[in-house]
């Protein structure tokens, strides 16, 4: 659960490619504008000044699709922790796979501890189900379901929102009806006891709320997941945490798939979504089969094209 930023400084090609003093975060997300999106900054969700979320927009609507995707990203830090900004390389590169990415921001550590960061993402998905329904992405035709997505920490935001009803239910989004499916890299699903002292405060180590992790969530009305590993993970056991919630959902008779992804760690694994790590396993592929998977699934349910 560590930033973006250690993630950049385990790349071992970027001493090769920085030049003129720029940063190796500008170094990644400069890379990430070949993948082609139109990109709007800054979308206001709440009057604290943190709580605004990126928009990445395929560029033209793709045709193998009735309406288009929607995926929202929530990116990790330990929740104490990380902007937006850090990841552009994953809006674009969504993007230009033909899905609508939103990355929202939430309120860390210590201004925060839980619950709120989890309200703040539901305030986000109320804020953007809003914004899509404006005239200016008709082009587009938005889904009105959304595919929650997150890394990390982030992971761990986007199994709470779409397992736990509570949360997009009190921001006024119909829970049942507006997420569609769950992506997860990296997650962390099961972390108590927590021994990260980083993370131990954010959730009032050793009282710890009840009912507060995703896997205590993992119930017959679930979602589709698909939870994505890494190799190797030092940060978070992906035996405590990825393997032990999908066992939960898959008892319970949910469709949840997990995929390890070849030559990866906590932080690479996020970053095999930018062009640089090319060389590593993919995870743009298991996320693009998930998502055309949810999608003739909804059309052959809803027997209705165009919706979403």
């Amino acid at each position: 659960m560590r930033s973006t930023l250690s993630f950049l400084r385990t790349l071992k090609v970027i001493p090769l490619i920085l030049l003129g003093g720029c940063s190796a975060l500008q170094v990644v997300n400069s890379v990430s504008k070949i993948y082609t999106a139109e990109v709007k900054e800054n979308i206001e969700f709440g009057t604290h000044p943190k709580l605004k979320y990126d928009l990445y927009l395929p560029s033209d609507p793709n045709e193998e699709f009735s309406n288009t995707p929607v995926v929202v990203f929530f990116y990790g830090g330990s929740w104490n922790r990380g902007d937006k900004s850090e990841y552009e390389f994953v809006g674009r590169r969504l993007a230009s796979m033909g899905y609508i990415t939103a990355v929202p921001n939430y309120r860390l550590y210590p201004e925060v501890q839980y619950p709120d960061f989890l309200e703040d993402g539901a305030q986000s998905i109320a804020h953007l189900s809003k914004e899509l329904a404006k005239p200016e992405y008709k082009k587009l035709n938005p889904a009105t379901q959304y595919v929650l997505m997150g890394h990390s920490a982030g992971a761990y935001n986007a199994a709470m929102l779409a397992l736990d009803p509570r949360w997009l239910n009190a921001a006024g989004v119909e829970h049942q009806t507006s997420v569609q499916g769950l992506i997860g890299l990296a997650g962390a699903y099961n972390i108590y006891p927590i021994k990260d002292t980083d993370v131990q405060p954010v959730f009032n180590h050793p009282n710890y709320p009840p009912k507060s992790q995703p896997i205590d969530y993992a119930d017959k009305n679930n979602v589709p997941s698909l939870l994505l590993a890494p190799q190797t993970d030092t940060l978070v056991s992906i035996e405590r945490n990825t393997i032990a919630l999908h066992k939960v959902l898959k008892a319970a008779g949910n469709p949840s798939t997990v995929e390890s992804i070849e030559g990866t760690d906590h932080i690479t694994l996020i970053g095999t979504l930018s062009p640089l790590l090319f060389f590593k396993g993919s995870t743009a592929k298991p996320i693009d089969d998930f998502m055309r998977e949810l999608h003739q699934k909804n059309q052959l349910s809803s027997g209705t094209p165009g919706q979403g």
